[in-house]
Formats: structure tokens, sequence, C-alpha cells
């Protein structure tokens, strides 16, 4: 046996877990090195193809002359609904009501009839504009601001949770306040839109290179639009510019039209949709109709709260069920309600079917949750943040019945309290609110506005056969690792952590371990990679397989040498057996020699999730992430324009896998956040076209938009409450909702016009316009009062 001496150099591994380590391809993209399918060589005789929409919002297609479109140059064959081989829809809710194609009738403006495929991308686009279509149109739904929830028509079957009696809590209670809130939505705005290259095999084989966050669903649906077996069809990801939901299914529809083009020409065809297009076809965050009902008493403590979460649709499912659940599950926020009766209602309109959205509904169940909270606190003259901590759920280890949520889960690991009154502390909040007041007495036209809010964001998905994950680890003779699992990267930096994991079971440097492109042809029946459970489940995976590795390493050692097992120890870049130690390398190396397997698939499921719907009640969260936000915007009341001044934010992660990473993330998170509820308005004209469809007329925060002063931490004493990958928490959606923070602060600045008196309710997203129209309202209503 080689023997070495400790290396003093070596005493610790580079790169494992609970270490800051920059993003594997940081330096590429800042380089433009990092390889994105639109990068990639196209291979020869490649085709592009361009999307025919349709330009009426609800209408018969009454004739589709496509001859001039056939005719035009470069063009070499036009897809419709008939050249579909199998099932014509990409529907991710198996209510098949998502088509290819339209057949017979359009239902948005900018849906998708036809598909030109020429030599060229700009010859396909140019060409798709001479179609001459006939429409017989019919009426539209445009928005949901007039339709009633109860009664109008809905895409999928809506969700209640009830527990206690809400309505008999609230008739009985000292003070009760009802209104509507109306929340905006939000387009993904990811760097890269939506594009997919799929290439011909053999027989009925195609491979896609698609930029999609669900490979095994996308896998799966253009299967079915083929009319062929899953595995005849590969999809392979390395990465993605952004994603943040956009990605989850609508990269579906682009992967079908590439692989049915490819497979009639034999020939690799790609799709990539313009800016434009994609704003136009594609998806967004849901807007909500918010109506609530709350009871409390004169100290503010709620007694009972009925809410009806009305949310956009568009017009097929889509994930608009789930979202839907998904506010539902978040309205209570950190919040216990004794009493509560809530419900979704997925209204169906003639718009873009609406889709998933960092966060899935999460985010517009907390604005809810904080609009009530506001509305109580205007009620008792008391100060927001205090009635928040009034409400609180009982902290952990606290013996009580205040920690029941409305779908009757225990919260268990509740530290909201601790966050709060740390970031409270650190951010100066009482002091400067006092500073803000006398601002504001001598201000005469601009004014402040401070908002502590707090997040408690549930970890898992709701459907419960998502909630497992694959990995593939080989071990190379010469010791270095290749890792496959089945997450996809999008920036998050999802393959550095789980490399991380797998570099930490086996004590080897990062740098040993080679992250892969994500493909079904290694790792099947993935979940998408969403509900920010990438590294949880993903993590695990790689994990599982690392250790059956690392214990037929450990038995080969123990067997060849003759030594208990327990005296096989791995340490950094080097295994002890007994008494003696030999690399990594050369135990790797020898076990080869000796046939021992250097390769396993892992798997890991999450434990402990049930969920009811049809009781609404279960165990809908492995556990819950929480964090707080406190911000302070200063505004111009003549104009409505806003700053946000300062942002400080604490927000747990639990030991925290890569805490450079979980930074970046929650800073993101934050940001995108407030953007949605300021400044990025979705608008369409009187005819259902989406008129703000470019950067032109959609205003996504910049870089000069964020916080004069922005502090961001996490907390360096939380770890999960159950065995999560290394005790760690889920990072991708939970920092999103801390930008409510900055919603609540514009509100309080606005309230200071009517001396605090008046409840602003202002609407989202609290552009300058709706900003100052609220100042405007609460003066006359003021002046009306006195």
């Amino acid at each position: 046996m080689t023997q070495h001496q400790p290396n003093l150099k070596a005493a610790k591994i580079t790169g494992g877990v609970h270490t800051d380590q920059r993003h594997d391809s940081a330096h590429k993209h800042v380089a433009g090195d990092a390889v994105y399918i639109d990068d990639m060589p196209e291979p020869a005789g490649t085709l592009h193809a361009g999307l025919g929409l349709s330009n009426v919002a609800h209408g018969l297609l009454k004739l589709v002359d496509l001859t001039a479109v056939r005719a035009a140059p470069g063009v070499v064959d036009v897809l419709t609904y008939a050249d579909v081989p199998g099932e014509n829809d990409v529907s991710p809710s198996g209510m098949h009501d998502d088509p290819v194609f339209a057949e017979g009738k359009v239902q948005f403006h900018g849906q998708p009839i036809f598909a030109v495929v020429a030599k060229t991308r700009d010859q396909a686009r140019r060409a798709a504009r001479l179609a001459k279509i006939e429409y017989e149109e019919l009426p539209a739904i445009l928005s949901i601001w007039d339709l009633d929830p109860e009664k109008d028509k809905q895409v999928t079957t809506p969700l209640t949770l009830n527990r206690g009696d809400a309505a008999a809590a609230i008739a009985a209670a000292p003070r009760r306040v009802r209104a509507r809130m109306k929340l905006g939505g939000q387009d993904h705005f990811y760097l890269e839109g939506q594009v997919s290259l799929a290439i011909p095999g053999e027989d009925d084989e195609v491979t896609i290179y698609c930029s999609t966050q669900g490979p095994s669903e996308t896998q799966h649906l253009v299967s079915h639009v083929l009319g062929v077996p899953s595995h005849a069809v590969q999809v392979e990801v390395r990465r993605m510019g952004g994603g943040f939901g956009g990605k989850e299914t609508q990269a579906n529809q682009c992967a079908a039209i590439a692989a049915i083009a490819a497979k009639k020409h034999k020939r690799a065809v790609k799709v990539r949709l313009d800016r434009d297009e994609d704003m136009t076809a594609t998806g967004k965050r849901h807007d909500f109709a918010i109506d609530y009902e709350v009871g409390f008493d004169d100290e503010g403590r709620i007694l009972g709260v009925d809410f009806m979460f009305a949310l956009n649709a568009g017009f097929s499912a889509d994930l608009s069920g789930p979202v839907g659940d998904r506010a539902l599950f978040h309205c209570d926020n950190t919040y216990f309600y004794p009493n509560v009766h809530a419900k979704s209602a997925p209204l169906y309109t003639n718009t873009v079917s609406n889709t998933a959205f960092r966060g899935f509904g999460g985010p517009q169940g907390m604005v809810g949750a904080e609009r009530v909270i506001e509305e109580v606190a205007f009620a008792v003259g008391k100060d927001p943040l205090e009635i928040r901590k009034l409400n609180f759920y009982d902290a952990m280890g606290a013996v009580g019945e205040r920690n029941v949520t409305p779908y009757h889960q225990k919260v268990e690991d509740n530290i909201i309290q601790r966050i709060v009154a740390e970031l409270e502390e650190s951010a100066s909040y009482a002091r400067r609110r006092r500073e803000i007041a006398a601002f504001n007495n001598n201000s005469r036209f601009v004014k402040r506005g401070i908002s502590l809010t707090p997040v408690k964001f549930g970890i898992s998905f709701t459907k419960t056969e998502s909630n497992q994950a694959g990995a593939l680890v080989h071990v190379y003779a010469d010791g270095s690792v290749h890792m496959n699992h089945g997450g996809t990267e999008m920036g998050q930096g999802l393959h550095l952590k789980v490399a991380q994991v797998v570099a930490e079971e086996f004590q080897i440097d990062l740098e040993r371990v080679k992250i892969t492109a994500t493909t079904t042809a290694k790792v099947p029946n993935t979940a998408p990679t969403a509900a920010s459970s990438g590294a949880d489940l993903n993590g695990m995976a790689a994990q599982n397989a690392a250790r059956q590795i690392r214990k037929r390493l450990t038995d080969f050692a123990a067997e060849k040498y003759q030594v208990p097992a327990d005296q096989i120890v791995f340490l950094p870049n080097r295994v002890r057996v007994g008494n003696q130690e030999i690399s990594f390398n050369d135990l790797v190396k020898q076990a080869y020699l000796n046939r021992i397997q250097l390769s396993a698939a892992g798997h890991y499921k999450t434990p402990k999730i049930h969920w009811d719907r049809a009781k609404g009640r279960g165990h809908a969260f492995y556990y819950y992430a929480y964090g707080a936000a406190c911000s302070e915007v200063s505004i111009d009341t003549l104009t409505g324009e806003y700053v946000i001044e300062r942002t400080d934010i604490l927000h747990d992660t639990g030991r925290s896998l890569n805490r450079a990473i979980d930074i970046g993330q929650v800073e993101g998170g934050f940001v995108q956040g407030a953007g949605w509820l300021t400044t990025e308005e979705l608008w369409w004209d009187g005819k259902g076209r989406l008129r703000t469809h470019a950067p032109s007329t959609y205003k996504i925060p910049l870089a000069s938009d964020r916080p004069k002063i922005f502090n961001v931490a996490l907390t360096d004493w939380s770890e999960a409450y159950e065995p999560t990958i290394h005790r760690s928490k889920a990072v991708g959606e939970p920092p999103l909702p801390l930008g409510i923070s900055v919603l609540q602060a514009l509100s309080d600045a606005v309230a200071s016009v009517a001396d605090h008196k008046i409840c602003p309710r202002l609407d989202a997203p609290a552009t300058p316009e709706r900003v100052l129209m609220a100042i405007e309202r609460l003066r006359a209503e003021a002046a009306q009062a006195k």
C-alpha cells in the first residue's frame, strides 16, 4: 500500500459545503463565454421557425390563407395544427386546453396559429406576417376586475381553506373592515428568451436543447405531440439565461414546434422568440383581485378573516390551480388567524394563460395578509409593526395553540420573532420612525415612509409526486468525479451547490467534481426546478449516490486491508485506512482494478408531505423559511415619484450551503419583488393587445432603482428544523416577498398626508401615477372628514 504523510495544505478540502464559492459559470457570464442554446454551433442545414400569431383576442377562424406565406423567400414549410402527428396539446395540467396551434378558434391576442419554417430566422419571421386570416370575432373578457368570482367561468377547480367559524367570529368582533385590493401581474423578463433547438435522430428519436426548467415535462409533452414514447425524446439543458418560473411550462410549446419540424424535414430546427413575441405569447405572474373582511378587537388582535383570491388565469388552466392554492397557503404569512375562511377563483379571460412565477402565488397571498394587517393598524391607531408582532404565530418551542395554519398544519419551526427583533434593532426602526415623523412635519412636498414586514414561506411542492429527485454520480479511475442530477441551472447556483455536496461526501476539492448538463437521458422523471426545492431535492439525491459509492470504497478497503470499516475515514483528498493513509485517487484506482462499481444512481423523496385538497388540510410543507425587510422611501407628493432610500434585510437560509450565492439570491429576490409591486405594469388595450411588450414600455428595476443604502444579512444562528441537506434552507422564492416592505413603506408615506388617520389602500403596482392618485384621494377624504 502506498503510504502518505498528511498534507498540511490539505487539512480541509477546498469548496465543500458551508463555504463561500463563486458561481461556477460567473466568469463565463461576464466574459460572454457561457454557452446558451443560441450560442451553440448549428448543425449544417439548420432551419428556423417563426410564429404566426392571432391579432384578435377571441374569435372563430373563418379563413386561414397561407399562400403568400408559403411563397415567401426562403420558406421551406408552414405548420398548422394539421401537421401535429400526435396530440395538439402542451397543457401541463392534463386538461387538454392549451393547443400547440390554434384549431378553429383563437382565445387571446398573440396565440400561435401557425409556424413558418425557413432557411433563416429573419425569413421565417417576415413570412409569418404575410398570412391572410379572417375571424368571426366573439366577445372577449380582458380583465378580472369586473368579474364575479362566484359565478363567472373558471379554468379549473378552486380551493377552499376553512378553520373555525370565520363568519361568526367576524360578526361578533368589536371592529370589522371589508375591502378589495387590486394586485397586478409581472413579466418574467429573463435575459434569454424562449428557445429550442431540435435535432432529429434515427427512427423516432429526437434530441432537444431547450431552455426549460422542467426537462422531464418537456420530454413528456413533446413525446405526446409527436406520438412517440418518452424514451424517443431526449431533452438537454446546460444553463438558462434566467427562468423565474417562466420556463417551467412555457418552454414546451417552442420545443414541440421545433421537434415537429425537425422530424418532418429530418433537419435541425431552431425556434427563438424575440422579446416582443415572448412577452405577447407567453404567460406571466397572475394578477389578483383580493377581497377581504377581517374582524378584530380594540387592541388589534385578529379574531376572524375571510378572503377571496380571484386570479386572472388567462384562457387555459396551465398552473393556475396550484398557483391559487399557494396563494391561500400564504394568506396567513406569519400570522395566526383563530378563525379563517379563504377561497380561490382561477378566472377565465381572453388573455395569454398565466403561469408559474417566482413565489408561485405565495407573494400574492402575503400581500393580502399585509393589507389586512395595515387595515387593522389604521383602525386602532397603532404602528403596523406592533399589530404584526401581536398576531404572530407562537415561537418555536412555545406551549400554546396559536400555531395552526388555515390548512391545519402546525407551525413548529417559527423563528420570526427573533428575526424581526434583531432587524428592528439593527435597522434602528424605532428611532428612524420618530425621525421620519419629524421630517414629514417639516417637509411640505416630500414625505417619507418606513415599514418592516416579515416573511414565512412554505417549502415543498404541494403536488406530492414532485417532491422527489434523482442524480447520477460517476467516479472515474483517476479519481475525478462526474455529477449529473435532475435540477436545472438558471443562474441561481444550483449546480455549484450540488457539486459542493458531492465534494463534501468524498472529501475532495470542488475542482475535481465535473458539473454537466441536465439531460433526461441520464436522470429520468425529474420534477421541474421550482418551488425553491432545487438544492433540497437534488442535493439529497446526489448525496445519496455519492454515499453509495463511498460505502463501496469503504467495504473494499476494509476487505483488502483487513481493518474494520469504522477505521476507514475519508479525510481531505485522502483516506485513512487503519493507521495508514492513501490518497483518494489511489484508493479509487485500486477499487477499479478490483472491479468495484464506481457509479451510482441516487434518489430522494421529501418525507412527511401529504395533502388532501378536497378537505383543504394536510402537511403541505416540509418546513418554512423566514425573513424580514425594513424599507424606507421618500415620495414627491406633487408627482407621485419615489425613491427607495434604504433597505435592511435579515433572512433565514438555515446552515447555508454557500452564503455568497444565497446573499445574491436574497438581493435579487428583493429587487424583483419590489419591481413587481412598484414599476412593472402590464397593460392591455381594449382589443386585448399587450401594449407593454418591450423594454421601451415595460419597466423592470434598473441598477439605479436599488435602495441607496442596501444592507443584507443572513442569520448566523438558525438551521433547518428538519434534516434537510446539511440543515440548509431554500432561498429561491422566499426572498421575493421581502419586496412587500417597499409597497408598505410607500403606503406609510402616502398616509402621512392625512396624518395616518386613513388607510391608503394603495393598489399594486404602485406606479408614480397610482401613488399620486392615492395622495389626492386621501387629501380629499381627510378634508371631507373635517
